[in-house]
């Protein structure tokens, strides 16, 4: 066994769910280890996974023992689990983005997964996520992302929590970017501002939930924008505001 290998033991495996997302993990050259699905998918929804997968164990049981042996109910009934791919530097996922998302603390699944999500449909160029974020390679985040986290580049900016937000934002600068906090406050500029089109590289940056961006990390941005709202409401659920500010800020 070679280098490869050994990387492969000592990371682990994450496991993906669906033929869809499957199908996106082994695009993006991820390796299958086992499959485990419902019986009647061998022939049917699952066949091009299996056909896919070649020298691989595959599993399969009935619909209600699987969600006894996972303690779920398995979305389109398959499960693989596959080697985690060797993570990517910040440097690398940005070196020809002009849009990233970064991700300050935000910790449900689900969240991160739908931001994946909009961050895929809406012209982001790769995510960056703060060491206290959720992993996009847990199984529900892959799945709410419609298997979008193999499609989009990303990378862990900062190796501790203590490299953020003064290290992260100065490796931002560095390469090139101006940074656009996502939050309220006195300075905030509309989303629609032509400061922040005319912008050449720009990271937006999203807070976790409930208590959005720490005040060191808006304080440290360079633009601190807001999304206009009517009757009386002041903010969104992170993953519903990232869609908008995707859809307005990714637009070339």
């Amino acid at each position: 066994r070679g280098l490869g290998d050994v990387y492969k033991r000592q990371e682990g495996m994450f496991i993906a769910e669906s033929p869809k997302v499957i199908e996106r993990a082994l695009d993006a050259g991820c390796e299958p280890v086992s499959l485990l699905m419902e019986t009647k998918h061998v022939n049917g929804e699952a066949r091009g996974i299996i056909e896919r997968c070649q020298n691989i164990p595959v599993y399969t049981a009935s619909f209600d023992l699987l969600t006894k042996l996972t303690g779920f109910a398995l979305t389109r009934g398959t499960l693989c689990a596959m080697y985690r791919p060797k993570p990517r530097s910040v440097e690398e996922v940005c070196r020809d983005a002009r849009r990233v998302a970064v991700l300050e603390d935000v910790v449900n699944p689900t969240n991160v997964g739908a931001i994946f999500r909009s961050a895929a449909a809406l012209h982001m160029d790769a995510v960056l996520l703060t060491p206290a974020c959720s992993n996009p390679l847990y199984r529900r985040a892959i799945r709410v992302s419609m298997g979008t986290v193999f499609q989009v580049p990303w990378a862990q900016i900062g190796a501790s929590p203590a490299d953020w937000p003064e290290n992260g934002i100065a490796q931002l600068h560095a390469l090139g970017f101006r940074t656009a906090a996502m939050a309220l406050s006195d300075r905030s500029v509309s989303i629609d501002d032509a400061a922040l089109a005319a912008e050449s590289r720009l990271a937006i940056v999203l807070g976790t939930e409930g208590d959005g961006l720490a005040p060191s990390t808006i304080a440290a941005c360079d633009h601190t924008v807001k999304i206009p709202m009517s009757h009386g409401v002041d903010s969104l659920n992170v993953a519903a505001a990232s869609a908008v500010a995707f859809w307005q800020l990714g637009r070339r």
